[in-house]
């Protein structure tokens, strides 16, 4: 019996709202109710939401790609022939001027060292002994009481004695200056940019052991494609980013332009130095900018006025208090202020929104505020608060 009753009150219940809603013909069911809804939106905009186009100076020139080098780097290579005893420095680290950092084995070296200063002394006696003997042969001389052919004699061991000291002290001396190449020192203040052997490497004259390099002297070396060199000057500004380093643009000038072409790329060397102290820290890294050689006029759009569909770009334009779809094609992006040259899709005075929404429909109306109100992305997203206004 609980059952049926139950059952009669839900029947009742369906019957009475399918009578309230035939009663109430405005209200429109699933998507007819949400376009009529879209369609009587009002979009408020205040002055904050939207900007002018207007025509500003974008700076024109070749575009240099290269990458960041340092001007000071120094690939350290052996001296001298020499098991490798020890590497102090790792890459990445700090290094002095004048640091050890990799340490060779001294031991034949230094026994030629020994051998050289013992020989060295011996001819220093026995040139002593020549240069006494040879004055006495001259007393004797002088008195008559030997030969011509003695003194000279005396002489020419005298002679031959200071030879063999001086090739002495020269192996001595050449001995004592491979042993201060055993061991590799800094040349200058930096960093360890690459470590080329480990302990127990057999170094051969002329390997290479480790590289420094001075982060704080970089500099852009880049190449300029050789139908634009012509519009290049040494002291032009450079604008040019750097990968690894996004969303910062770094400044330079030209420093120096090679006279002569790649004979395979036909493109020209240039070399920029950076403007200020704010330089990356890292070498080799890819670099991309233009040479700011001639500035024309040309309208500019702001990056976050512009909407990216696939390979199409708009932004949304005001005109006669109604939203309308502008398509435009890009140019050249200026880096200085981040905007981008507009070539079509508008014209210089006309008005679009800074920071369009996804929900704006072309053909939507806009009504301007005086004062400040909820920016355009907001109100278009609560657009059923503002449809109440407009009934």
């Amino acid at each position: 019996m609980l059952r049926k009753t139950l059952f009669v009150l839900a029947i009742a219940s369906a019957l009475a709202a399918c009578g309230k809603e035939s009663k109430d013909p405005g209200k429109g069911t699933g998507k007819d109710a949400k376009e009529q809804a879209s369609a009587s939106v009002n979009l408020l905009v205040s002055p904050e939401d939207v900007l002018t186009i207007q025509s500003n100076a974008l700076a024109s020139g070749p575009v240099i790609t290269g990458s960041v080098q340092p001007e000071r780097n120094a690939d350290l290579r052996a001296e001298v022939s020499a098991v490798v005893i020890q590497v102090l420095k790792e890459n990445g680290e700090a290094v002095k001027r004048g640091d050890v950092l990799v340490r060779l084995d001294e031991t034949a070296i230094r026994d030629s060292l020994n051998s050289a200063e013992e020989a060295s002394r011996a001819s220093s006696q026995v040139l002593e002994q020549s240069e006494r003997m040879f004055q006495r042969m001259k007393t004797l001389r002088a008195s008559g009481m030997t030969s011509t052919q003695a003194l000279e004699d005396a002489e020419i061991r005298r002679n031959n004695a200071q030879s063999d000291l001086s090739a002495a002290k020269s192996r001595a001396a050449q001995a004592r200056q491979q042993l201060q190449r055993t061991l590799v020192r800094a040349p200058f203040d930096g960093i360890v940019s690459e470590r080329k052997v480990s302990n127990g490497d057999t170094a051969q004259i002329g390997k290479e052991l480790i590289r420094v390099i001075d982060p704080t002297s970089m500099r852009l070396e880049g190449l300029v494609s050789a139908d634009k060199i012509g519009v290049v000057k040494v002291g032009q500004p450079v604008l040019f980013r750097i990968n690894g380093y996004p969303g910062q643009d770094f400044a330079g000038k030209v420093r120096r332009v090679d006279p002569a072409a790649n004979a395979v790329t036909r493109q020209v060397a240039v070399l920029v130095d950076f403007n200020d102290r704010e330089q990356p820290r890292v070498a080799g890294l890819y670099a991309e900018g233009r040479i700011e050689a001639a500035t024309v006029s040309a309208l500019m759009i702001p990056d976050s006025a512009l909407v990216k569909a696939g390979d199409q770009t708009y932004t949304w334009k005001i005109k006669d208090k109604a939203l309308q779809k502008a398509v435009l094609r890009i140019g050249a992006r200026d880096v200085r202020t981040g905007q981008w040259e507009v070539q079509s899709g508008l014209a210089s005075g006309d008005t679009v929104l800074r920071t369009p929404g996804s929900t704006f429909k072309d053909g939507q109306k806009v009504e301007l505020t005086a004062s400040k109100a909820t920016p355009a992305a907001a109100v278009a997203s609560s657009s059923t608060a503002v449809a109440g206004k407009g009934n």
